[in-house]
């Protein structure tokens, strides 16, 4: 593959850093991604990887735009209220960037759906705001050997982690299941400060972008937390717990399973309202 003469200059600024150079933008407009929720996580890592020219961008969202969502769904317009967002977020990522592909599922996310659909990519974002869908994204993810960065937010906090499975700890090495019901409110309970979705979306854009092109230092085996009222990050350290129902040293969770979800409905291939 080589580049054009309208791609050099696109990508010009990707091409000039040594880390990246023009084969690391081939890699790039070679690479698929899968977001999982068009919500406040998904909106800004959609459209930085749209920009960053990654090839191929899977969405996958089951529900429509809702007027409560423009606060920090930054991919969705008033205009598109009312419209699947699935739709709503490939028209903004195509006008972005015609060199992208962008392939639209308007879906919940199943146990019995969703690996066939993380098989085609090489890289997961998982922009949901449920524990249930949550936890099958993480299972399905280590199933299938697929890289993940999972996020969630709330109030004025987030938090960020990258697994890779066989290589790191999972989402189950820190959260072994679902809270209890009630235990922990959701965006439209509690709120969040839109921009904290705007701050978190961008970091796990960045982690697909540095997965496909092998560089730096992945989010593996760590939990970064940001507080916005302080504008402080912290990361903490996680290991593979060899008791994980999951990836430990006896796993019980053998298949998927679809968690009963203790917070709000399993909507947008898991609520991606945040």
């Amino acid at each position: 593959m080589t580049l054009t003469e309208k791609q050099v200059l696109r990508y010009s600024r990707h091409i000039i850093l040594e880390q990246v150079g023009g084969a690391g933008q081939q890699r790039l407009l070679e690479a698929k991604v899968l977001i999982i929720g068009a919500g406040g996580l998904g909106s800004p890592a959609a459209l930085y990887l749209a920009a960053a020219g990654v090839g191929t961008l899977g969405i996958v969202d089951s529900d429509q735009v809702d007027l409560s969502n423009l606060q920090r769904q930054v991919i969705h317009h008033t205009a598109d209220i009312g419209a699947d967002k699935v739709e709503s977020a490939a028209a903004k990522m195509r006008a972005i960037n015609p060199d992208v592909t962008v392939r639209t599922y308007k879906q919940f996310v199943r146990a019995q759906n969703i690996r066939p659909l993380l098989r085609e990519y090489d890289f997961v974002i998982d922009g949901t705001d449920n524990f249930a869908a949550k936890f099958l994204i993480n299972d399905a993810c280590w199933f299938e050997g697929k890289p993940l960065s999972h996020a969630g937010i709330l109030r004025f906090d987030g938090q960020l982690m990258t697994i890779v499975p066989g290589r790191s700890a999972c989402y189950r090495c820190v959260f072994q299941g679902p809270p209890p019901a009630n235990a922990v409110p959701s965006c439209s309970q509690a709120g969040v400060l839109g921009v904290v979705a705007g701050v978190i979306g961008c970091l796990q854009a960045t982690e697909a972008v540095k997965s496909v092109l092998g560089i730096g230092g992945l989010l593996t085996d760590s939990l970064l937390t940001y507080n916005a009222l302080t504008l402080a990050f912290r990361k903490i350290c996680i290991r593979r717990n060899p008791l994980c129902p999951l990836c430990g040293d006896s796993p019980t969770i053998v298949d998927l399973v679809d968690e009963e979800q203790p917070v709000c409905d399993l909507t947008g291939g898991g609520c991606a309202s945040c």
